[in-house]
């Protein structure tokens, strides 16, 4: 098992952060040594900027929270994320669309930003929302994330009706196997649940709360 703290995406997706959040999003993520910061897209070249000189990687969130937008606008906000220096892409699907069963349109999303992230040596975490979906539709999503070239699929953005499940991360882990990794995130506050995720196949941690999880382990170990 990798260290605990290279599990983390220190993560700070609210609307209302500021530049002075980002700075200090950066600086904990710098003194923690967490394995990356994520960010909404328009923060992406400030943290660029500030974590230039480190080892942590810039993940940019994409057609975020909703994954309702067209291909083309979550398109162009890759590239505009990986110009400034993301070099991991978590991207929403359209969820809307999985429902409707259009698989075909739901790939060609995903495929969209994949190809776009590979000319930049860049990964793709697909948010699936495990939330709104039946465990059918949960498989389904993973698996075409997998046959568009995905790098990860992950639980949540946060921002809807629930987060990360134990359950949905062993669904998750069942479906792909190790062709692609798991992001759980949503609803991760301490130690006790980020270890059961690690558990049941969760490879990243997406968090807020990465600090506190850190010093609760910490207080475990006496």
């Amino acid at each position: 098992m990798k260290p605990l703290n290279k599990y983390f995406d220190h993560t700070l997706l609210k609307p209302e952060a500021t530049e002075n959040d980002i700075a200090k999003l950066c600086k904990d993520a710098i003194k923690y040594d967490f394995y990356s910061v994520c960010v909404n897209s328009y923060r992406v070249a400030k943290a660029n900027e500030l974590l230039k000189d480190t080892n942590i990687k810039i993940a940019a969130v994409v057609g975020f929270p909703l994954g309702a937008m067209t291909i083309a606008a979550k398109t162009y906000e890759t590239i505009t994320a990986l110009r400034d220096g993301a070099r991991e892409i978590d991207m929403v699907i359209n969820i809307g669309a999985l429902k409707d069963k259009d698989y075909e349109n739901v790939e060609k999303d995903i495929f969209a930003i994949t190809s776009v992230a590979k000319d930049y040596n860049a990964i793709v975490k697909v948010i699936i929302e495990t939330c709104l979906l039946t465990d059918e539709e949960k498989v389904k999503a993973c698996q075409i994330s997998e046959k568009a070239g995905a790098g990860f699929v992950k639980t949540s953005t946060g921002f809807s009706t629930a987060g990360a499940t134990i359950e949905d991360v062993k669904l998750m882990k069942k479906t792909v196997g190790e062709r692609l990794l798991v992001k759980a995130s949503g609803g991760i506050r301490d130690y006790e649940k980020t270890m059961e995720m690690i558990k049941v196949g969760a490879d990243r941690i997406g968090a807020s709360a990465g600090i506190k999880i850190l010093d609760e382990a910490k207080s475990s170990r006496g």
